[in-house]
This record gives structure tokens, C-alpha cells and sequence, in this order.
């Protein structure tokens, strides 16, 4: 289950329609010298309707440290709000939206920072994988909640209708992102690595049948049928040797020989996002 809600700027109306939606991100600031005049109007809209309230920060090439401080200062982020950073400039490099996420999480210890970005920031100009407490990734060409990436992902902007940006939240209820923003319990309930000694030819559980569908998912499906998919057998296999060679692809991590081979690793079995069951 996702739950819905919208990003909005100075562009939009300060008593935007808060029907069937359960957070809105405002944007707060750019640079050190702009500041949305609708921001706080808009955040008091949004909590007024009881909504889980963000704040997000254009970035520009520049300071990082000045540029939060100034995002602290003009947002007012109550404990429990949302801080993002929307990286959307070239001249920005990765090195630098990781060096400003970790000053907002130094300066802001009550509050779920994020990384906002496209898909050709994410698989392209990004090489750490950082993303703070969490990934907003904007994918407006993928159904809603079907972003194409395999990093885990906490928001995903899948449309823009009526001069709105519409996006999901990958929470089972509004209940569990307001859990979650007051980081009261790590999110989300994904099956944890169970080590690579678990992955033997033959072992049922559900856990082989959820990885099954998340390989399809993720478009490494190289298996024969779905017939006792929660046993593993040589189409998980071939299809999560699959999903390593396009992990390492799409984050240049450059392995090679062994390090593509079944068993999975830890780190392609946390990015395969399997759900916890």
C-alpha cells in the first residue's frame, strides 16, 4: 500500500486541495537568497488538514553549510517535519548534495532528511548511493509507486495533473510515516539479509517466492514458469545473477568474476527491496 500526497512552490495556491492525501512537501528555499513567500502559508494549510508536513531546499553550486543553515533558518521545521534536498542543478556534484545531507542531519537530529532527484541524477551523476534517511525519486514515465530504479525509495513523484506534482509514500498507513518521521521505528519492513549460507538450491519459504516476484519486477526474469517460485531453483539463480550484473551497471560499482555470481550479497538483496512476509 502507498499512500498519496503532492510537492508544491510559490507557483501554487496556499489552500491547494488536501482531499485524499496524507503528506505535502513545500518548497522552502534556493541558494541563500530566495525564499517561496507561500512557504509558510502552505505548510500551515497542509497541517491544518492534518497532513504530514515537508519542507525541501533547491540546491545550488556553492556553500553547502551556508546553504542548510539558510534552509534551517527559513523553513522552522517543527520535530517530526520532513527536510529534503532537491538536487536538480548539474553544477552541483554528488560530492557536495552528500556533504549538505550530512550538515542537515548533524543540524536537524529530530528530523527525516531525504535526497529528492530524477533518474538521470540517481543512476548517473550519483556514485555514493546516499541518500540520507531516505530516497524521493522523481520518475513522472513510471505508474505510481513503480519507479524505475532498485534502490529503495521512502516517496516517488509519478505525475504532474492540474499544475500539481502528485507523489506516493511506500507506507502501509498514515500511522506508520507518522512513526516513521518521529523516528520512533526504522522504515520499512523489508526482509533482511539472511546471509549467504541460506540461499541453497532446493530451500522453500516465502521469502524465495516474494524475491521471485521482485526480480520480475525489477525486469531480471529468467525463469522457466511460476510454479513452486518459493522454492529455489535455477531460475533464481539466473534471474538474481541478472539483477547484480544491472546493480553493478547502474551504480558503477565495477565488479567482476565471482562478486556477480549467486549467492546474492547483502547489499544487492537490501536494494532488491524484498517485502517482508
Amino acid at each position: 500500500m502507498t499512500l498519496n500526497g503532492i510537492d508544491v512552490s510559490s507557483y501554487q495556491s496556499t489552500t491547494y486541495s488536501t482531499a485524499g492525501l496524507s503528506f505535502v512537501m513545500v518548497k522552502a528555499t534556493e541558494g541563500t537568497s530566495y525564499v517561496n513567500p507561500r512557504h509558510a502559508d502552505q505548510i500551515a494549510h497542509g497541517r491544518a488538514a492534518s497532513l504530514v508536513v515537508g519542507h525541501y531546499h533547491f540546491v545550488r553550486p556553492g556553500s553547502m553549510s551556508a546553504q542548510a543553515s539558510y534552509f534551517l533558518q527559513h523553513a522552522a521545521a517543527k520535530a517530526g517535519d520532513i527536510l529534503a534536498l532537491d538536487w536538480e542543478d548539474t553544477g552541483v556534484p554528488g560530492t557536495d548534495k552528500d556533504t549538505f545531507i550530512k550538515d542537515l542531519q548533524a543540524a536537524a537530529p529530530h528530523n527525516r532528511v531525504l535526497l529528492y532527484c530524477n533518474r538521470d541524477f540517481w543512476l548517473n551523476r550519483d556514485h555514493s548511493s546516499f541518500a540520507g534517511d531516505g530516497l524521493w525519486i522523481a520518475d513522472p514515465d513510471a505508474p505510481a509507486g513503480r519507479p524505475r530504479i532498485q534502490h529503495a525509495w521512502v516517496f516517488h513523484q509519478y505525475s504532474e495533473a492540474g499544475g500539481i506534482d502528485h507523489d506516493v509514500a511506500d507506507f502501509a498507513s498514515k500511522a506508520a510515516l507518522q512513526t516513521w518521521t518521529a523516528k520512533g521505528t526504522p522504515k520499512p519492513a523489508y526482509e533482511p539479509f539472511p546471509g549467504t549460507a541460506w540461499f541453497t538450491i532446493g530451500r522453500r519459504s516465502p521469502i524465495v517466492a516474494a524475491m521471485h516476484d521482485r526480480l520480475v519486477a525489477v525486469g531480471c526474469d529468467h525463469y522457466q514458469s511460476s510454479a513452486n517460485k518459493d522454492v529455489i531453483g535455477s531460475g533464481d539463480v539466473a534471474s538474481y545473477e541478472a539483477w547484480q550484473r544491472k546493480y553493478n551497471t547502474e551504480h558503477h560499482k565495477g565488479w567482476t568474476g565471482d562478486a556477480l555470481k549467486w549467492p546474492p550479497g547483502k547489499e544487492t538483496w537490501d536494494a532488491l527491496h524484498v517485502p517482508n512476509v
